[in-house]
């Protein structure tokens, strides 16, 4: 839909607005200006640092009202001709409620009101037509002071499950001015060869009519590759954008690896195609905005420090990328802004950075920290409490052992502040491994058998371990969820991935988990973990507990055997019942039926497959 809007007398005809998106509650309403010509590498203005649009999106109830950046277009298509000049201005807004909502446009040039200032008009916003997957039926995904986020619309918990590699999701030959600035090939101690840019062609067949392309077809592997995660169940995926100097050197928003204050406005408008694709598919998107190598100065490498912005502080290069960022992507439903990969910048660099988002952001999206599994309480415990910086965290470890009790820690001591975080393992297992391909997938036995032959002890985690430790082992303490990592040392890793069945099994396993929350009614939001209620004080990885003590208990067991639950302090009577975390599907009767409350219920035996893991549902 394209609305044309009437401006206020003696307006420029340059300074003419359209309306256009999708005018429905929760979509993407686009209001696009006739502003002044510009070209992405001018300087003298710069249309990214000098000019400066923000538009005031008020409700007619007066409630909500919403100041959202606007950013430079180009000629407002240049995804498909990848124009670098124009005169169009764009903001995006994501609209809560339906009904009439009014605008004003703020326009300045380096401080001063413009000719474009002061533009207003009207639209009327309609009801959603969506509902399944797409987000856009469930409405925005935010923190509202618990440990699990939740959709404003539909009232929904999320829980997440998906793909946190590969990390140079965006390093793909369909996107203007992408390129690799180290060779192919070379390697660095402790991280994946280098690899050439990525086509996605394993997941082009995933790419359906009617689905999103530019330029006439380009796009469709990672469409496709979209298509194939959420056609999995899965909701969730993490890309970086910004690793200039980094791991992987092929991914920045800039127009070009050296210039910090200008945009590639093609580039980015094809990026917001596969974010907003992602909405539709039900994806929560993890923005990770930059990484180790270039997040500061405290690296002896200057060709890392060179690329930092603002060497770590929040200065005008780091400002001006931030905004870019939430004022293009910001609009989408569900996801958190990762304010780096194992992260080094100073306590107070973080909170700088986490205060600004906050101040841009309109919308109020997660924000989450990611650091070195041994940096944990240095980097995360001065931040505990503090509600003006983070609301979840993006925890990595070096062990799939530790997954339980390391969420079952940060879960317990943020709310103890009466500031939860909403709690995430995204890099969880050692950089060689991480979550591996599954056993079958080709190159998967040369992969195993060199690990074999080197000298270094690497542990390669079975996938039941990670199902059990990992997935399982989050959401049991009361965790939000999980993303695998894929490591170096194994096919498809977290920089040449480009195809995500190679850890097929895995998302099966992760649709299961999310189905046994999701389907059973299982009221998640208020459990707790409950491990001394099943006798593991140590919340090692014997069994999990989640309890809404007296109502309701999860007790997950990674080989059935037998269990005791202590329900003492419960009274009645309770059916119990056994979830296939292999299988999935209905709950199923075993051994014991029911248990009274008062005493420690033995818990009997599953149904079948007396050695796999299962849970049991008592309420």
């Amino acid at each position: 839909m394209v609305l044309t809007t009437a401006c206020n007398p003696g307006n420029k005809p340059d300074g003419s607005i359209v309306i256009s998106g999708e005018l429905k509650q929760w979509h993407n309403v686009i209001l696009t200006m006739e502003g002044p010509h510009a070209h992405e590498q001018d300087t003298l203005p710069n249309p990214f640092a000098d000019y400066r649009m923000d538009v005031k999106f008020t409700h007619e109830s007066g409630d909500p009202s919403y100041v959202v950046p606007g950013y430079f277009a180009a000629d407002g298509n240049a995804a498909e001709t990848s124009a670098e000049s124009g005169n169009k201005w764009r903001v995006h807004l994501s609209p809560d409620k339906t009904g009439r909502w009014d605008f004003r446009v703020s326009f300045m040039l380096n401080g001063e009101i413009t000719s474009w200032d002061g533009k207003s008009g009207s639209f009327q916003i309609e009801p959603s037509d969506k509902s399944g997957r797409d987000l856009r039926g469930k409405g925005r995904l935010q923190y509202t002071g618990e440990r699990y986020l939740r959709f404003a619309g539909s009232g929904e918990y999320f829980l997440k499950a998906g793909a946190d590699a590969p990390e140079t999701l965006l390093a793909c030959v369909d996107f203007d001015g992408t390129y690799a600035a180290r060779e192919a090939g070379v390697t660095r101690e402790g991280e994946a060869i280098t690899a050439n840019l990525k086509t996605w062609q394993p997941h082009e067949r995933d790419w359906k009519t009617g689905d999103p392309a530019w330029q006439g077809g380009k796009g469709k592997g990672l469409v496709g590759a979209i298509n194939y995660l959420s056609g999995k169940g899965c909701n969730a995926f993490s890309f970086l954008t910004y690793n200039a100097g980094g791991d992987g050197d092929n991914v920045w928003p800039h127009t070009s690896h050296d210039d910090k204050m200008h945009f590639d406005c093609s580039k980015l408008d094809q990026w917001g195609i596969i974010f907003n694709h992602g909405t539709a598919m039900g994806m929560y998107l993890h923005f990770k905005l930059q990484e180790t190598e270039n997040d500061d100065l405290n690296h002896e490498n200057k060709e890392f420090t060179r690329q930092s912005l603002d060497g770590g502080d929040l200065g005008p290069q780091r400002m001006l990328y931030l905004r870019e960022l939430i004022a293009r992507f910001g609009h989408n439903l569900a996801l958190n802004w990762n304010l780096g990969e194992e992260n080094t910048q100073s306590t107070e660099q973080i909170r700088d950075m986490a205060r600004f988002i906050r101040q841009t952001d309109p919308y109020g999206h997660n924000i989450v920290l990611h650091t070195y599994p041994n940096q944990h309480e240095q980097v995360y415990g001065p931040l505990l409490g503090d509600r003006t910086v983070l609301t979840g965290l993006s925890i990595q470890n070096s062990d799939v052992t530790t997954t339980h009790s390391e969420a079952v820690h940060w879960v317990t001591r943020s709310e103890d502040t009466g500031h939860p975080w909403v709690v995430a393992h995204d890099e969880p297992g050692n950089a060689a491994t991480g979550t591996p391909p599954d056993p079958d997938y080709p190159g998967m036995k040369e992969a195993v058998q060199e690990l074999a032959r080197d000298n270094r002890e690497i542990k390669l985690p079975r996938i039941d371990e990670i199902r059990s430790e990992v997935l399982w082992g989050n959401l049991m303490a009361g965790g939000a969820g999980v993303e695998y990592y894929f490591g170096y040392r194994l096919p498809q890793n977290d920089l040449n991935a480009e195809d995500w069945r190679s850890r097929d099994r895995t998302w099966d396993y992760s649709r299961i988990a999310l189905a046994f929350f999701h389907d059973h009614g299982i009221p998640f939001w208020d459990m707790k973990n409950a491990d001394a209620l099943v006798g593991n004080d140590l919340h090692d990885n014997s069994v999990y507990c989640f309890a809404k003590r007296g109502e309701i208990y999860a007790v997950y067991l990674p080989a059935a055997g037998s269990a005791k639950l202590d329900l003492e302090g419960a009274e009645g009577r309770f059916n119990l019942r056994w979830y296939n975390p292999r299988t999935g599907g209905g709950l199923q009767v075993g051994s014991v039926e029911e248990v009274q409350g008062g005493s420690v219920a033995e818990l009997g035996k599953p149904p079948r497959d007396l050695e796999e893991d299962w849970v049991v549902l008592v309420r």
